[in-house]
């Protein structure tokens, strides 16, 4: 079980990852690649979420393994 900093932190990753795929999909003129941005940068807002949740709720345990397994299939 991850802890709400490691959440926070992974989203963190992955909105950089987004942004960086984003932009080089838009300089390439690669369409793919600017999707695969902005669908990292969704997942990144979902894990930080994710890391708030399980900060702040007595059942984050629960909803924060559902998040995952729903997101790392």
């Amino acid at each position: 079980m991850k802890s709400s900093k490691q959440d926070k932190a992974e989203g963190t990753f992955y909105e950089v990852k987004g942004k960086v795929k984003e932009v080089a999909g838009k300089v390439s003129d690669n369409p793919k690649l600017e999707a695969e941005g902005t669908v990292k940068n969704i997942y990144s807002q979902v894990q930080e979420n994710i890391g708030q949740v399980m900060g702040s709720s007595k059942n984050a345990d629960v909803w924060g393994d559902s998040y995952r397994r729903f997101f790392s299939a």
